[in-house]
Protein backbone atom coordinates (compact mmCIF):
# COMPACT_ATOMS: atom_id res chain seq x y z
CA UNK A 1 0.00 0.00 0.00
CA UNK A 2 1.16 3.74 -0.83
CA UNK A 3 1.89 6.01 1.61
CA UNK A 4 -0.22 8.86 2.18
CA UNK A 5 1.03 12.26 1.87
CA UNK A 6 -0.58 15.74 2.60
CA UNK A 7 -0.01 18.33 0.13
CA UNK A 8 1.96 20.76 0.71
CA UNK A 9 -0.10 24.16 1.75
CA UNK A 10 0.91 27.59 2.21
CA UNK A 11 0.62 26.48 5.91
CA UNK A 12 3.03 24.14 6.06
CA UNK A 13 5.58 26.82 3.95
CA UNK A 14 5.00 29.03 6.52
CA UNK A 15 5.17 26.99 9.39
CA UNK A 16 8.72 25.59 8.11
CA UNK A 17 10.09 29.19 6.99
CA UNK A 18 9.14 30.46 10.81
CA UNK A 19 10.54 27.49 12.29
CA UNK A 20 14.26 27.76 10.15
CA UNK A 21 14.21 31.61 11.26
CA UNK A 22 13.74 31.05 15.04
CA UNK A 23 16.74 27.78 14.26
CA UNK A 24 19.04 30.66 12.78
CA UNK A 25 18.25 32.96 15.71
CA UNK A 26 19.18 30.62 18.19
CA UNK A 27 21.74 29.10 16.92
CA UNK A 28 25.32 29.90 17.07
CA UNK A 29 28.98 27.96 18.57
CA UNK A 30 29.64 24.71 19.79
CA UNK A 31 29.57 24.06 23.75
CA UNK A 32 32.95 24.53 24.28
CA UNK A 33 32.19 28.71 25.81
CA UNK A 34 29.02 27.55 28.01
CA UNK A 35 31.43 24.58 29.87
CA UNK A 36 33.18 27.23 31.26
CA UNK A 37 30.24 29.26 32.79
CA UNK A 38 29.28 25.99 33.66
CA UNK A 39 28.71 25.52 37.58
CA UNK A 40 31.09 23.25 39.92
CA UNK A 41 29.83 20.05 41.00
CA UNK A 42 28.98 21.46 44.80
CA UNK A 43 25.53 22.95 44.34
CA UNK A 44 25.19 25.60 47.08
CA UNK A 45 21.16 25.44 46.62
CA UNK A 46 20.88 21.57 46.75
CA UNK A 47 19.15 22.06 49.83
CA UNK A 48 17.62 25.42 48.95
CA UNK A 49 13.86 25.60 49.81
CA UNK A 50 13.35 26.55 46.40
CA UNK A 51 13.87 23.49 45.12
CA UNK A 52 11.07 21.97 46.99
CA UNK A 53 8.43 23.71 45.53
CA UNK A 54 5.28 21.48 43.63
CA UNK A 55 4.51 22.08 40.16
CA UNK A 56 0.77 23.20 42.20
CA UNK A 57 3.00 25.55 43.76
CA UNK A 58 4.65 26.82 40.59
CA UNK A 59 1.61 27.12 39.18
CA UNK A 60 -0.34 28.92 41.62
CA UNK A 61 2.72 31.64 41.77
CA UNK A 62 3.31 32.08 38.13
CA UNK A 63 1.80 33.56 35.35
CA UNK A 64 0.93 31.11 32.92
CA UNK A 65 3.48 32.26 30.32
CA UNK A 66 6.12 32.24 32.92
CA UNK A 67 5.02 29.06 34.40
CA UNK A 68 5.59 27.75 30.76
CA UNK A 69 9.20 29.14 30.24
CA UNK A 70 10.29 28.61 34.00
CA UNK A 71 9.02 24.99 34.78
CA UNK A 72 7.98 23.26 31.33
CA UNK A 73 10.87 24.94 29.25
CA UNK A 74 9.02 26.48 27.18
CA UNK A 75 10.04 29.72 24.53
CA UNK A 76 8.52 33.05 24.17
CA UNK A 77 7.70 34.33 21.35
CA UNK A 78 10.68 36.44 19.67
CA UNK A 79 10.05 40.40 20.21
CA UNK A 80 7.36 40.14 22.54
CA UNK A 81 8.91 40.75 25.56
CA UNK A 82 9.85 44.81 27.04
CA UNK A 83 13.25 43.68 28.42
CA UNK A 84 14.27 43.49 25.35
CA UNK A 85 14.17 46.62 24.91
CA UNK A 86 15.15 47.80 28.21
CA UNK A 87 17.98 49.83 28.59
CA UNK A 88 18.27 51.22 32.44
CA UNK A 89 20.84 50.27 34.51
CA UNK A 90 19.99 47.47 36.84
CA UNK A 91 20.00 43.87 37.52
CA UNK A 92 17.47 40.81 35.84
CA UNK A 93 16.61 38.45 38.51
CA UNK A 94 14.75 35.06 38.24
CA UNK A 95 10.84 35.63 37.51
CA UNK A 96 10.67 32.15 39.87
CA UNK A 97 12.91 32.63 43.13
CA UNK A 98 14.28 36.20 42.62
CA UNK A 99 18.20 35.42 42.46
CA UNK A 100 20.28 38.01 40.58
CA UNK A 101 21.04 36.37 37.65
CA UNK A 102 23.10 39.40 35.16
CA UNK A 103 23.67 42.94 35.46
CA UNK A 104 22.78 45.38 33.27
CA UNK A 105 26.66 46.33 32.44
CA UNK A 106 26.59 42.68 30.09
CA UNK A 107 23.32 43.48 28.15
CA UNK A 108 23.72 43.70 24.30
CA UNK A 109 21.32 43.94 21.49
CA UNK A 110 21.77 40.74 19.60
CA UNK A 111 18.88 41.18 17.01
CA UNK A 112 17.41 38.03 17.91
CA UNK A 113 14.39 39.43 19.58
CA UNK A 114 14.90 38.36 23.25
CA UNK A 115 17.31 40.17 26.07
CA UNK A 116 21.00 39.18 25.87
CA UNK A 117 23.92 39.15 27.61
CA UNK A 118 27.25 38.49 27.23
CA UNK A 119 28.14 36.94 30.82
CA UNK A 120 26.15 36.14 33.74
CA UNK A 121 26.56 36.71 37.50
CA UNK A 122 28.68 34.69 38.95
CA UNK A 123 27.34 31.20 40.60
CA UNK A 124 23.56 32.19 39.09
CA UNK A 125 23.06 29.89 35.68
CA UNK A 126 23.72 25.87 35.34
CA UNK A 127 23.87 24.97 32.31
CA UNK A 128 22.95 21.31 30.47
CA UNK A 129 22.82 19.90 27.30
CA UNK A 130 19.66 20.26 24.79
CA UNK A 131 18.59 17.71 22.68
CA UNK A 132 15.19 18.63 21.28
CA UNK A 133 16.33 19.76 18.06
CA UNK A 134 18.26 18.49 15.15
CA UNK A 135 21.64 19.70 17.31
CA UNK A 136 22.61 20.05 20.81
CA UNK A 137 22.55 23.24 22.60
CA UNK A 138 23.59 24.37 25.80
CA UNK A 139 20.37 25.13 28.25
CA UNK A 140 21.14 27.19 30.65
CA UNK A 141 18.62 27.33 34.15
CA UNK A 142 18.75 29.70 37.39
CA UNK A 143 20.90 27.91 39.77
CA UNK A 144 18.86 28.10 42.98
CA UNK A 145 15.27 27.18 41.76
CA UNK A 146 16.72 25.29 38.30
CA UNK A 147 13.91 27.57 36.52
CA UNK A 148 14.56 27.61 32.74
CA UNK A 149 15.89 30.62 31.47
CA UNK A 150 17.17 29.99 27.65
CA UNK A 151 20.04 29.06 25.61
CA UNK A 152 23.90 29.93 25.40
CA UNK A 153 25.42 30.36 22.32
CA UNK A 154 29.50 31.53 21.37
CA UNK A 155 28.31 34.26 18.77
CA UNK A 156 28.21 36.55 21.37
CA UNK A 157 30.33 40.05 21.77
CA UNK A 158 33.61 40.23 23.57
CA UNK A 159 35.30 40.27 25.53
CA UNK A 160 33.19 36.70 26.35
CA UNK A 161 32.05 35.78 22.97
CA UNK A 162 29.05 34.09 24.76
CA UNK A 163 25.35 35.68 24.06
CA UNK A 164 23.32 34.39 27.05
CA UNK A 165 19.67 34.60 25.04
CA UNK A 166 17.38 34.64 27.83
CA UNK A 167 13.07 34.44 27.98
CA UNK A 168 12.18 37.84 29.12
CA UNK A 169 9.37 36.27 30.88
CA UNK A 170 11.69 34.26 32.74
CA UNK A 171 13.09 37.37 34.68
CA UNK A 172 12.63 40.64 36.20
CA UNK A 173 14.23 43.80 36.19
CA UNK A 174 15.00 45.68 38.88
CA UNK A 175 16.76 49.27 38.37
CA UNK A 176 19.78 50.76 39.75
Amino acid sequence: MKPMTAPLSRRRLLFAGTASLVIAACSGGSRSAAAEAETSDSDPYADSEWRKVTEAEWKERLDPKAFAVLRKEDTERAFTSPLENEKRAGTYHCAGCDLPLFSSETKFDSGTGWPSFWKPLPGAMGTKDDHKLFYTRTEYHCARCLGHQGHVFNDGPAPTGQRWCNNGVALTFRPA
